[in-house]
């Protein structure tokens, strides 16, 4: 398997660089998580970091990439089917469209 030194952001892993398995694409994974044994015998403590481009590549293509700590561990993902429809409501708020086309004022 290939591997590759991919530096760390942010958190207590800055500035660091760990070599990190490659996939079968050459990707590394989106998250990376490490767990951090407690001192005390207590359950463990499990930083996350995301995976970002680290900056442009050849012929804009980035192939290069480094993981930025996210305090609050990853977003929920919602599964994205090509004919899902994206949700375009703000969180809280109905939707002022009523069911019908737009131009029809019966509905």
């Amino acid at each position: 398997m290939r591997s590759e030194e991919t530096p760390f952001e942010g958190g207590p892993m800055d500035g660091r660089a760990l070599p990190v398995l490659l996939g079968i694409t050459g990707h590394p994974p989106k998250t990376y998580r490490i767990p951090v044994p407690d001192p005390d015998g207590g359950p463990d403590t499990v930083l996350v970091y995301c995976r970002v481009p680290r900056g442009p590549g050849k012929v804009g293509l980035t192939n290069r990439w480094k993981y930025e700590y996210a305090p609050e561990g990853v977003p929920p993902r919602r599964l994205n089917w090509p004919w899902s429809k994206p949700d375009t409501t703000p969180p809280g708020k109905p939707d002022a469209t009523p069911p019908g086309k737009p131009e029809d004022a019966d509905g």
